[in-house]
């Protein structure tokens, strides 16, 4: 494991708790490391290489820092999503995307009513299909009611369209997908990171956002100027950080870098 990734799993608890003795007493540790040293900790270990950086410097550190990882097979997605996506109301379900459904953890499948693998990237753009890497990220791969799924298909993210009335709040047209409010910040960070770790090697596409839609096959994904919006206005919350961390310390090893630093998606587009 690299220097990077040897700090943190649950070892900044254990910095931030590290026993002090006093008069022969072991002084009382904090329950968790508040989020400010959490971000201190990333910042001076983690992200070294990239701060203070911009544009296309920015995107080039932050590529070589997150494409140090763990790559999974795509049987084993199912295993990680059951953890990275855990209902923090009842540990026994996931929360679905789309829907914010909670259900059990194993009603996974292809039947309605189940849930399945939702490549928020779609895997079409870019022809990558369930292959090793990109086709198998768990940081663009999330828990989806089968039905919804399949009506976001492969199409790009933007604004509009008609309210589906199994996923209210979700909107969609002929070439574009309209997430909920509560997920729309998710979709966009989701999508530009892999912008930035899949950027042509590999033997895979160099992924690309744009600003457009009926993208089709080619490696791009679009609205970028709605993805910035929505990345704006709908910042991380608890369960996206803690998703980031679960992959981080349990299953790839690498950060969703826009997680962590939101700010970076204007620094670099």
């Amino acid at each position: 494991m690299s220097r990077r990734h040897s700090f943190y799993a649950r070892p900044l608890l254990a910095a931030v708790a590290a026993v002090t003795v006093l008069t022969g007493t072991a002084a009382a540790a904090p329950a968790d490391p508040s989020p400010a040293h959490r971000a201190a900790a990333l910042d001076d270990t983690y992200y070294q290489d990239a701060l203070g950086k911009s544009g296309t410097e920015l995107k080039s550190a932050l590529h070589t820092i997150i494409s140090d990882q763990t790559k999974l097979s795509y049987s084993r997605v199912w295993d990680a999503l059951r953890a990275t996506d855990e209902d923090p109301a009842n540990s026994s379900n996931v929360l679905l995307l789309y829907t914010g459904r909670s259900q059990s953890k194993y009603d996974n499948g292809g039947n309605s009513g189940d849930w399945n693998r939702e490549h928020v990237w779609a895997k079409s753009h870019g022809d990558f299909g369930t292959a090793t890497g990109p086709g198998t990220d768990v940081h663009h791969l999330r828990p989806t009611d089968v039905q919804v799924n399949s009506t976001r298909g492969n199409k790009d993210f933007d604004n509009g369209g008609g309210e589906l009335g199994n996923a209210p709040g979700n909107f969609t047209d002929g070439d574009s997908f309209e997430p909920r409010d509560e997920v729309k910040g998710d979709v966009a960070r989701m999508i530009l990171y892999m912008a930035v770790r899949y950027e042509g090697g590999d033997s895979f596409a160099d992924l690309e956002p744009n600003d457009r839609v009926s993208n089709g096959s080619a490696p791009r994904m679009g609205r970028l100027s709605v993805l910035k919006q929505w990345n704006q206005e709908d910042p991380p919350d608890t369960f996206e950080k803690r998703r980031n961390d679960v992959i981080f310390e349990r299953f790839q090893h690498n950060r969703n870098p826009f997680i962590d630093h939101p700010e970076w998606v204007g620094a670099i587009w």
